[in-house]
């Protein structure tokens, strides 16, 4: 039986970047991963450009049932310190918006970076069936071989998207040892509707994308919209949908930048004559304003002039399109969700280090962990940072 100061399960962001910093501290280390490639989400991430990280990283864009535990490792791991550690290797990024950085050598680029400073570690992949025991060290069993470590480390992620090899393996080995944990729902995913809204708000509009406001529950993000066969998606609502509970409305603010109501009563004041239809289709794509006429059950206004048209009624008009309710059936769920919200309960962890309280030499980092990100690089550095200070305990 081969021994190993570190085994870590899970060849991807935070497992590799904590193998790097266990390896500096000349710990000899393991790496099992289920698939048969490791990094395989960083290199489908961004569209395979890599959105490493965000120039922006603040624990309140962050979901946890503890906001605060995060805040150490952001601390002592920052976005400046993957920046510089990418840089020293030739990378170079481009700032796309919102803080978002994305990597000029593609995702392929940042995998051969963490490989090259993982060289010492030893990878095996297509591991299945790993078992873990525990009496004075840890013993894991694989369908192949048998290994003992004073450090365990856990990094297998989320299961969303397990056409690449993803599991909720992490939370089984939380429960194997007696942790809380909260059960993964997908995070960062398109909505789905019934089929009857579907037919009705949405039929042909599929492809359709425009800039609003999404809010649930006072949580609000002004992003574009993008419609789809199945409902809606795009970068406003992935980050609504981490949010977004079974059952709840949604709030859509078809005009982010117009306060249609008082626009509406104004151009009645100033221009009159102006047919209302003609106002919305300059407002909106042509299939879209036709589709909200109909929705919106104005079609008898819409061919009338402004001054025809009673002011409350342009009220109400303005008010829908400002303020338009929907009530989501679901999600498509973890098939393509590009995250999990929820895992191993931060009470259970150590912040400055991620080992567990009650189990010494056991560590949970990354995505296993109930820590979850907006999209545009966030969980990129909570991986990093996560990994990082665990590659200093291990």
């Amino acid at each position: 039986m081969k021994r190993f100061d570190v085994i870590i399960v899970g060849a991807g962001a935070a497992g590799l970047l904590c193998a790097s910093e266990a390896l500096k501290r000349n710990k000899s280390v393991l790496i099992l991963e289920k698939a048969n490639k490791a990094g395989k989400k960083i290199l489908i991430s961004g569209g395979g450009r890599c959105n490493f990280t965000n120039l922006n990283i603040n624990p309140n864009v962050y979901i946890s049932r503890n906001p605060h535990f995060c805040k150490s490792a952001f601390k002592r791991f920052t976005q400046w310190d993957i920046i510089e550690l990418f840089e020293s290797h030739n990378l170079s990024w481009k700032e796309k918006k919102l803080g978002q950085l994305f990597c000029d050598q593609k995702s392929s680029a940042v995998l051969s970076v963490l490989l090259k400073i993982c060289k010492g570690a030893q990878i095996e992949l297509n591991v299945q069936n790993i078992t873990i025991k525990k009496e004075q060290l840890f013993t894991i069993r694989t369908g192949q071989s048998e290994y003992q470590t004073n450090s365990l480390v856990i990094a297998s992620g989320g299961p969303s998207i397990p056409k690449m090899g993803a599991s909720d393996f992490g939370l089984k080995v939380a429960k194997q040892f007696g942790l809380k944990f909260i059960p993964f729902k997908p995070g960062l995913v398109p909505l789905t509707f019934h089929q009857k809204y579907l037919d009705r708000y949405f039929k042909d509009l599929a492809g359709i994308s425009l800039k609003v406001i999404a809010t649930y529950k006072g949580i609000n993000f002004k992003e574009g919209l993008l419609i789809t066969h199945k409902g809606l998606s795009g970068p406003v609502i992935l980050q609504i949908s981490s949010y977004w509970e079974k059952g709840e409305p949604i709030s859509i603010n078809l005009l982010p930048d117009l306060k249609l109501d008082d626009y509406l009563i104004q151009m009645q004041q100033v221009q009159g004559n102006l047919i209302l239809q003609n106002i919305i289709f300059e407002l909106f794509p042509r299939r879209l304003a036709e589709r909200f006429i109909e929705i919106f059950e104005i079609e008898e206004l819409s061919n009338k002039a402004l001054t025809e048209i009673q002011k409350q009624s342009l009220k109400t008009i303005g008010f829908q399109l400002n303020n338009w309710v929907l009530t989501p059936t679901g999600t498509e769920g973890l098939r393509t969700a590009e995250v999990c919200i929820g895992g191993v309960s931060t009470e259970e962890l150590s912040s400055k280090t991620m080992e567990s309280k009650k189990e010494p030499g056991l560590y949970f980092i990354g995505e296993t962990v109930d820590v979850t990100g907006w999209l545009g690089g966030y969980n990129f550095q909570w991986a990093w940072s996560s990994g990082w200070v665990a590659g200093q305990e291990v």
